[in-house]
């Protein structure tokens, strides 16, 4: 009988600050958000570190005090890494790692990190390879430390392995050769867009792990990859879907974050540009998060920064088979949840009431599915009878059809 191997996980400390711009409550969402994204690099929280003050330390982030209380800890509890939720400085990685003596990490290493185990095709590799070496060159002399350890672990794939050597020279004639391979890819799926016809385009836009690749296989009837981890889709996917006899293209898009790497962006500009191009965004919400409010303003300012704000776009607040609270009301502590809150409640709410459509749905249980797709059938017809008028009459034609059909099915 074989015997089970035991997983060993990395023992990482989660590290936050209070300051003047960021609130407790706020540190207090981010820190449980970098925590799933700490699961979801393979590593087991085992303690979290936070302290109050006006600003970072510009020498180790956190207080002498704070630092020494950590080492204390991760000595005695034999702890593997630091993770900070904020990016530090070069210098700051620097200063802290000789107090602790162990693997230091900030946030946007760790987003790196994970993209690195997500990326599938050689496009998406190439895009993480870039945002690394872009992270890295400033932080040369700290990793020269790492290199000589010979780490493993999260935050340490990709190139910190491979270009132990390596020094400032080489790696910018890295960065300038992996720019110009994506500035090639970048031509060819700018050439493989305009090569999709006059369909419309329709992208699913949102936070990351909201469900926008289960709503994509409910969609298209595809098989897109769909896990509950942040970042489980970083290849942007294109399916033809038919609602109606009215074809459109459907684009899965990678999720956004808050506190996105810039590195990231940069290297991730032909994904941004699927929704750039996109004649309609469908904006999915996960409606069970407790900070899925924070989670639509945070998309907002990206698809504002990338030019895509004012995009016809349709709300839809997902995983409302998950949601619950209680009543703030002191007279009713009444749990709300999927089974006692219906549809009509939820077009109710002020989540209803904005400038763009809004549908609540469940797409893994399949709820309210069927209003989705005639929603999006009738903006994508809106879309493409202005865009060309001479197809008005096919319309009329087809849905004249559909009535006729379904009359003869009844009788």
């Amino acid at each position: 009988m074989l015997e089970k191997k035991e997983i060993n996980y990395e023992k990482v400390v989660l590290i936050g600050l209070v300051t003047q711009k960021q609130s407790e409550e706020k540190l207090t969402e981010y820190m449980d958000e970098l925590e799933f994204l700490t699961f979801t690099a393979g590593a087991e929280v085992s303690a979290r570190f936070t302290q109050k003050v006006d600003k970072p330390d510009p020498k180790t982030f956190v207080g002498s005090g704070k630092l020494n209380e950590i080492l204390d800890y991760v000595v005695e509890n034999n702890i593997d890494t630091l993770i900070f939720d904020d990016e530090l400085t070069p210098s700051q990685l620097k200063n802290i790692e000789k107090v602790v003596e162990r693997k230091v990490i900030d946030r946007t290493q760790l987003i790196l990190d994970i993209f690195a185990q997500r990326a599938q095709s050689s496009y998406a590799r190439t895009q993480v390879e870039l945002a690394q070496y872009v992270y890295l060159l400033p932080r040369l002399t700290r990793m020269w430390t790492h290199l000589e350890r010979q780490r493993g672990g999260i935050g340490m794939r990709g190139p910190g392995e491979t270009e132990i050597e390596t020094d400032r020279r080489i790696i910018r004639d890295r960065i300038t050769l992996l720019r110009e391979k994506l500035k090639t890819v970048d031509r060819q799926m700018a050439t493989q867009r305009k090569n999709r016809g006059q369909l419309v385009r329709v992208a699913l836009v949102g936070y990351t792990n909201v469900g926008k690749s289960t709503l994509m296989n409910v969609l298209s009837k595809s098989d897109v990859f769909a896990e509950d981890k942040l970042f489980a889709t970083l290849d942007t996917t294109v399916r033809k879907v038919v609602i109606s006899n009215l074809p459109f293209l459907l684009t899965d898009t990678v999720g956004f974050i808050r506190k996105l790497p810039t590195q990231l962006i940069e290297s991730f500009k032909s994904t941004l540009d699927e929704v750039r191009e996109a004649d309609l965004l469908v904006h999915v919400v996960d409606i069970s998060h407790s900070s899925f409010e924070d989670h639509v303003n945070s998309v907002n300012e990206i698809l504002s920064d990338i030019g895509s704000k004012d995009k016809p776009t349709i709300m839809v607040f997902n995983k409302i088979d998950n949601f619950s609270y209680v009543k703030k009301d002191e007279d009713d502590l009444t749990e709300m949840t999927f089974e006692n809150y219906s549809l009509d409640d939820w077009k109710r709410t002020w989540m209803s009431k904005n400038e763009n459509q809004t549908l609540f749905i469940s797409a893994t249980e399949k709820d309210n599915l069927e209003e989705l797709r005639k929603t999006i059938y009738e903006t994508v017809k809106s879309i493409h009878m202005e865009r060309f008028p001479y197809n008005n009459f096919l319309f009329q034609y087809y849905e004249e059809e559909e009535i006729n059909e379904s009359e003869e099915s009844e009788d």
